[in-house]
């Protein structure tokens, strides 16, 4: 006996590829976070160097983020080697041209050599209050040799 359906108040309709049975979805939520960037980056000496591995200071590392109220960098280093960074936003025009040249810094620092984590870093951008910005430039280096770093931003609503 085939499986049945009300379609509407007086059609019976059979279940079939032509003719599903209908679905509501309740109390479904949207994702409240995306991955915006995995990339692996062998960081140098080299300044102005951004996780993408450009040095052209007026390109973007992440483009389009102004939905996103924060952004959570992961990411793994090869060896446990200080790395600097510096994290820089900037507001588009609706085209996506930024409003001026070069870069508001939100945050610059080092993840230090940490034996407790010796691979392990994290760092929420910005680090208090909410972001917003377009446009992001996340600039990396060490002071000797090179070190590879795998990361991963989240773009969180």
């Amino acid at each position: 006996m085939p499986v049945r359906f009300l379609r509407n108040a007086s059609e019976l309709a059979d279940v079939s590829m032509e003719s599903p049975l209908p679905v509501q979805v309740t109390n479904a939520r949207p994702v409240p976070a995306d991955t915006l960037l995995v990339a692996t980056t062998t960081i140098t000496t080299d300044a102005n160097r951004d996780l993408l591995g450009s040095t052209a200071t007026e390109l973007p590392t992440l483009d389009g983020c102004m939905q996103y109220r924060k952004l959570v960098w992961l990411a793994h280093r090869a060896s446990n080697t200080a790395i600097s960074y510096t994290i820089r936003a900037r507001a588009t025009d609706l085209a996506g041209t930024p409003l001026g040249s070069g870069w508001q810094t939100l945050a610059s620092g080092t993840f230090a050599a940490d034996s407790a984590n010796p691979n392990w870093v994290r760092l929420d951008i910005p680090a208090t209050g909410d972001g917003y910005y377009d446009q992001y430039r996340i600039e990396v280096s060490v002071a000797s040799g090179t070190v590879a770093l795998t990361s991963k931003i989240v773009g969180v609503r």
